[in-house]
């Protein structure tokens, strides 16, 4: 593993200006309320060479009675315990607060390399400042501005001084990891069952609504297997997105979306599916990834009153055009199902991928064509599909070529789609269905 740098400090110093200036991308949520990076974010990073895991984490607020800051609290200590260096971002303007003083003791508590990094130092006239926080008893500061830069290169120079050589590369490439998209509504339990499917709390855990604001990424390994869990901020409708906070959450989550392999769609079971969550059960479709409707808090449905046989039912005929997508019945808080979870995450991706050899393809699209053949062209002309081949996959993707792609509607391609699925059992990807003349033209 590469050596991991860890940035910390009092709410709205900067932590993620830093992070992102580090990165050279806008990859934390910045913004000049206090509070947004609630959860540890992890990026890999790299200077001159010097590879390294860079951590963004929630303001420390040390001591504090509110839950959701010692929640924040106790993810920054988990990022202090790992790190190899830590960055103690203090603001210069501010001068040393109580705040900083708790957040020093924090981190002399631990045998690690700190750099305190005094922020906000955007002209010569503020450096005079900046030496107050040697009384911090962490060595001289370096004076930067993230937001404009400055000194920023300096502070990666010293960086990499002092990190710990990396260890060697393994000679084989490790296989690409499964990622895993757990996408839904704010407060259905997304980060609560990536914490199941962990076994640990690597995510904040919060009966408060749109808890998770940036999207996590967590590595597991499971029978050999890697995976990513993307915990993603729960999505709303655009127009109840209030603020410029939650419209960047919202976008956050698209693009995990867009990253992942499998997007696990999770639903309250006492609620049921509903229109929002049929909005985002259309986004993973449109996308083309793998899906799973999940659904979560099933402890506390009353199954003599509603079955799962039941609620199965409902959500076919509610959710007819994913009829692919496998239902799963699962609580993150017993951890009932979660195992089985991840063996049907494993059976959607290998269906996702999944070839199928254009000999046998042909075979079967003769004989859908002859036991249903394609509606005539103009002029009553007959309609002729010559071959198929499949082209790609993430999601499968299949090209008939025909003597008149004009003449097949849109409900013909979606019975040769089904005709496919049915034959090749592909469950839980869509399918792409492609007409083209023999000429190649659409």
């Amino acid at each position: 593993m590469p050596p991991i740098v860890a940035i910390i400090g009092r709410p709205n110093v900067g932590k993620s200006v830093l992070f992102n200036r580090i990165l050279g991308r806008r990859d934390a949520i910045v913004h000049d309320t206090p509070g947004i990076t609630r959860d540890r974010h992890y990026a890999e990073a790299d200077w001159f060479g010097k590879k390294f895991t860079i951590v963004d984490t929630g303001g420390l607020v040390p001591d504090s009675d509110e839950p959701m800051e010692s929640a924040i609290e106790r993810q920054a200590q988990m990022a202090v315990n790992e790190a190899d260096i830590i960055l103690l971002v203090v603001d210069v303007r501010a001068g040393v607060t109580p705040l900083d003083q708790k957040a020093a003791e924090v981190v002399r508590r631990v045998s690690k390399q700190v750099i305190i990094v005094a922020n906000k130092v955007d002209s010569g006239a503020q450096e005079n400042h900046a030496y107050e926080f040697a009384s911090l008893g962490l060595g001289e500061p370096v004076m930067i501005s993230a937001l404009k830069g400055r000194n920023t290169g300096d502070l990666l120079d010293m960086m990499a001084d002092r990190m710990p050589a990396a260890p060697p590369a393994p000679e084989e490439e490790e296989p690409d990891a499964i990622k895993i998209a757990v996408i839904g509504k704010p407060n259905v339990g997304k980060s609560s069952l990536v914490n199941a499917i962990i076994g640990k709390e690597t995510v904040i855990v919060s009966d408060i609504p749109g808890t998770t604001r940036d999207s996590i990424d967590t590595k597991i390994i499971r029978h050999g297997v890697p995976y990513i869990l993307i915990d993603t901020a729960g999505l709303r409708r655009r127009a109840r997105i209030s603020s410029d906070i939650e419209f960047y959450s919202f976008t956050r989550t698209v693009r995990s979306l867009e990253r992942c392999d499998v997007a696990v769609v999770l639903v309250d079971a006492i609620e049921g599916i509903a229109t929002q969550e049929m909005r985002i059960i259309s986004q993973v479709d449109e996308a083309g990834k793998g899906l799973i409707l999940a659904f979560n808090k099933w402890d506390l449905v009353d199954t003599t009153e509603a079955s799962g046989d039941e609620y199965l039912a409902a959500a076919r005929e509610y959710a007819r055009f994913v009829d692919y997508a496998p239902v799963m019945f699962l609580s993150a808080l017993t951890k009932r199902g979660v195992t089985q979870l991840l063996n049907k995450v494993d059976q959607v991706k290998k269906m996702c991928v999944m070839r199928v050899p254009t000999g046998e393809l042909n075979r079967v699209v003769e004989g859908i064509t002859a036991y249903y053949p394609p509606p005539s062209g103009s002029k009553g002309r007959l309609t002729k599909v010559f071959y198929c081949t499949q082209v790609r996959v993430a999601p499968p993707t299949f090209v008939f070529f025909v003597n008149h792609p004009d003449a097949i509607p849109e409900s013909y391609k979606r019975y040769l789609s089904n005709q496919l699925r049915e034959n090749f059992h592909f469950d839980g990807t869509p399918i792409r269905v492609l007409i083209r003349g023999r000429d190649g033209r659409d």
